[in-house]
């Protein structure tokens, strides 16, 4: 039997280049390091004011909420549009084409869209937002790595060795050489 699963949460927002790093970074290990990754769409206004991304995270929080299996492909587009081809991701029309380059459907990406001023929503991302800041969070990304009952806040994406250490784990560079790693 192999090691038990170790619970490694990531709170990001889609307006941080370096949440996108240590996004894709965790995805491409938690296969590897047998981590359940879980992915915590968090506001970074709600830590450093006027960020500009309350549609956009709200949005995910809503994937997040309905189509959890969607999360990782959505924000990663998210990232692309804002990123890798300099798009708005505040506007609706944005968003959506993001939701749909990602596999979701037109419906259910309006569906979801329509949903990002409901109160679920909306209390559901500042509940995230207030878990990273009860972690000790003044900026994102933080990864919070609960490993044999205690709890360890990382900040920043420049830390997945300390991570990698924290697991037991080998840390291979952000792009391991192992055939399960994925994007």
């Amino acid at each position: 039997m192999g090691p038990l699963l170790r619970t490694v949460e990531l709170f990001y927002d889609v307006l941080s280049p370096y949440s996108w790093l240590g996004f894709e970074v965790l995805c491409r290990y938690q296969n590897i390091w047998n981590i359940n990754l879980q992915l915590r769409p968090s506001l970074i206004g709600g830590i450093m004011k006027d960020s500009g991304s309350l549609s956009a995270m709200r949005f995910l929080t809503a994937v997040s909420l309905e189509h959890p299996e969607m999360l990782e492909k959505v924000s990663r587009e998210l990232w692309m549009r804002v990123w890798s081809r300099d798009e708005d991701i505040t506007e609706p029309q944005s968003i959506l084409a993001a939701a749909e380059k990602a596999g979701m459907s037109a419906e259910q990406a309006q569906g979801l869209l329509e949903k990002i001023s409901t109160p679920k929503v909306k209390n559901q991302l500042k509940e995230t937002t207030e878990a990273a800041c009860r972690y000790g969070a003044f900026g994102l990304p933080i990864t919070v790595a609960h490993v044999d009952g205690q709890t360890h806040m990382i900040f920043g994406s420049d830390r997945m060795e300390l991570l990698a250490y924290l697991l037991g784990e080998k840390w291979m560079g952000p792009v391991p050489p192992a055939v399960n790693a994925r994007l």
